[in-house]
């Protein structure tokens, strides 16, 4: 139990400083670039990309209701979990973390960019 305890406490403290850097203010700002193919919030509802309620720790390709591409199906078969990394690796340039993936958005060029709208998915559970 302890040792149970003490993983779930590391990597919490692991993941907390990606949080920590981010604005979720800002990256709402910065998400305002997203809105045309995703939604977050109450009423969110897949677009042409899936709803992103939740998607902050969550299995790749976890919601049933979107058509995922062969590209992102094949890497949640792999175990893809959306933590801050891969989900910053992805914002930065869609197409090289995952070739073959319907998302045509290029990327966020800025760091401060990909840390703000990390943190402010994180706020969507």
């Amino acid at each position: 139990m302890f040792r149970s305890f003490t993983i779930g406490l590391l990597s919490l403290t692991l993941c907390a400083p990606v949080f920590a850097e981010g604005d979720a203010n800002k990256g709402e700002k910065v998400f305002r670039k997203c809105k045309a193919c995703h939604a977050v919030g109450e009423d969110a509802k897949n677009k042409v990309g899936p709803m992103l309620n939740g998607i902050m720790g969550a299995a790749a390709g976890a919601n049933a209701d979107f058509k995922y591409s062969d590209a992102l199906l094949e890497m949640a078969a792999g175990g893809l979990v959306w933590n801050e990394e891969e989900m910053a690796a992805f914002l930065t340039k869609p197409k090289d973390f995952m070739a073959g993936t319907k998302m045509s958005f290029a990327g966020l060029r800025k760091e401060d960019d990909v840390s703000n709208v990390i943190a402010y998915l994180a706020t969507f559970e």
